[in-house]
């Protein structure tokens, strides 16, 4: 009889293995760690660990601005600006989260003839906006209709969301798309955020701008999130809509699935 496979630190049965194993494949989450005595096994403790070291590791590894507007220029953008927030380094924009809504000088963002903004901002993870951005960027542009006019992009470091609003209403834009790098976590440290803002100025809101008038698209990091079409087709709904409706927030919802179900509905009618 073969003796008992303890690699992990306690006896595993093949069963469990093919139970685990199956449940794995449809999450990121760590399920089925199994235990050594009443602790985790040493190497789920390592893999922890080195989880949490690539977070820590994606909010605090720099964008690299001048390869990025240049990887921009390569997919199409032109005229990309840059700037940066109040926050005088990183250290200050983990501690100071308002400083990061607020721009140090928008002398480079110019007055444009545009109907959607489309800010590039590293967030809590730079490392999402270098590795996504400019293809979500592209498909973005592919995705919107063909009568809405882009603005230049414009890259953003050290920034919030609502850095964006100012930026918005620098190149005198009434919507305005952010993507931006969503805080890392310990299954993912490169996932992008986008979120839609409709009249980003404080006196259409009366109080001002809160999250309340923005939508949000998450979890943007193929191949196991949310894939750049998907994203890009859903934003690209959501900005009709917001044009549309007047405004973003919760009156607007995202309508995309619907539309793509009737769409598919009908195609199959013209089949029969």
């Amino acid at each position: 009889m073969s003796a008992p496979d303890r690699s992990d630190g306690h006896e595993r049965r093949p069963a469990d293995d093919d139970f685990w194993d199956a449940l794995r494949s449809t999450t990121q989450s760590r399920i089925g760690l199994g235990r050594t005595g009443d602790a985790l096994p040493t190497r789920r403790v390592l893999e922890f660990a080195a989880a949490h070291a690539t977070a820590r590791d994606a909010v605090h590894q720099p964008l690299d601005t001048a390869a990025l507007a240049e990887q921009l220029g390569e997919n199409g953008f032109r005229d990309v600006a840059a700037i940066t927030s109040r926050a005088a380094d990183r250290g200050e924009y983990l501690r100071r989260p308002d400083l990061g809504r607020a721009p140090a000088d928008l002398g480079s963002v110019p007055r444009v003839e545009a109907d959607v903004a489309l800010v590039l901002a590293d967030g809590l993870s730079p490392r999402a906006l270098a590795d996504h951005g400019v293809a979500l960027a592209a498909a973005i542009r592919d995705a919107l209709p063909p009568d809405v006019v882009l603005a230049p992009p414009v890259i953003a470091t050290q920034a919030r969301v609502a850095l964006g609003d100012h930026v918005a209403r620098a190149l005198g834009v009434r919507t305005l798309l952010v993507l931006i790098g969503e805080r890392p976590g310990l299954s993912v440290a490169d996932s992008l955020g986008i979120y839609l803002t409709h009249r980003a100025d404080p006196e259409d809101f009366g109080a001002g701008v809160t999250d309340a008038h923005r939508n949000c698209i998450s979890n943007i990091h193929p191949p196991e999130g949310l894939g750049y079409a998907d994203a890009a087709r859903i934003a690209a709904g959501l900005v009709v809509g917001a044009r549309r409706l007047g405004r973003s927030g919760v009156d607007l919802k995202d309508t995309s699935r619907g539309a793509i179900a009737q769409a598919d509905d009908l195609r199959g009618l013209a089949a029969e």
